[in-house]
């Protein structure tokens, strides 16, 4: 009973924050938001060790929220090399997009319609996944992907609370009353977009600079925006620019980043 109650707890922390994106008008934060919420489901969903949310951009898939359970910098080629295969013109996670239809894989070591990307998600340390379309209004085309470590890992009683999490996605995206069509809808995600970028950046400056991973830098970032009531796109932005410009130790230390 303690596991049900645990888990009925995460789901209603889910749809707060599912409800902080349908309030969302012109803050800038949407990538942070959709972030807690893969990271939500990671933790939420048995088996699970990595989920995405993806957008059709222009006829290609973009990851716009990834998150993966264990934070290994070894790992972090093999990943970068599965998002290029996620991203890529074929493979499951655009048929997904394209025709609207789940795709799952119970075992990647056996399946043979996909090797490239079937090579790529094994190389990265996973044996199993499933692609689900998100059902947003709009005609915009996003899907909710899933990666386990374990072959067959998505079995009925965990493929239902996946199908719960894309449901609640999908009407998230409806809610949200500035994306009232489609093109609206794609450049706030490319705006989401480039966020990430910039907070990647500057979490890639605090690993380098420190000796730290990835998921450290990131708590990092978020207590410099916690403490200094600062925007974590703009500190990350004020980073990247002081990098540029020599002056990184200055804004650090007026942060309280310096240590």
């Amino acid at each position: 009973m303690q596991q049900d109650g645990g888990m009925e707890h995460e789901i209603l922390d889910l749809a707060q924050d599912l409800a902080e994106i349908g309030r969302l008008v012109d803050d800038d934060d949407v990538a942070s938001v959709l972030d807690r919420f893969v990271r939500r489901v990671v933790f939420s969903v048995p088996e699970c060790e990595e989920a995405s949310i993806t957008v059709l951009t222009q006829d290609r898939p973009e990851i716009i929220a990834r998150h993966h359970k264990t934070a290994a910098q070894v790992a972090e080629p093999s990943r970068a090399a599965l998002a290029e295969q996620l991203s890529a013109p074929s493979g499951p996670l655009q048929e997904t997009l394209l025709y609207g239809e789940p795709r799952r894989i119970g075992d990647l070591a056996a399946d043979h319609r996909w090797p490239d990307f079937d090579a790529a998600a094994i190389n990265a340390g996973y044996r199993s996944c499933v692609f689900l379309p998100l059902p947003a209004a709009g005609g915009t085309a996003a899907a909710f992907t899933l990666f386990s470590a374990k072959p067959d890992a998505f079995g009925a009683t965990s493929y239902d609370i996946v199908l719960l999490f894309a449901l609640h996605a999908g009407v998230a995206f409806d809610n949200i009353s500035l994306y009232d069509n489609s093109t609206q809808l794609i450049e706030h995600l490319q705006s989401a977009l480039q966020t990430r970028t910039v907070i990647g950046q500057a979490q890639g400056i605090l690993m380098h600079r420190y000796g730290i991973g990835s998921e450290v830098a990131f708590d990092v970032l978020k207590r410099g925006s916690q403490d200094r009531n600062v925007k974590l796109r703009n500190l990350s932005l004020e980073l990247v620019d002081a990098q540029h410009a020599g002056k990184l130790s200055a804004v650090l230390q007026q942060y309280g980043l310096s240590q």
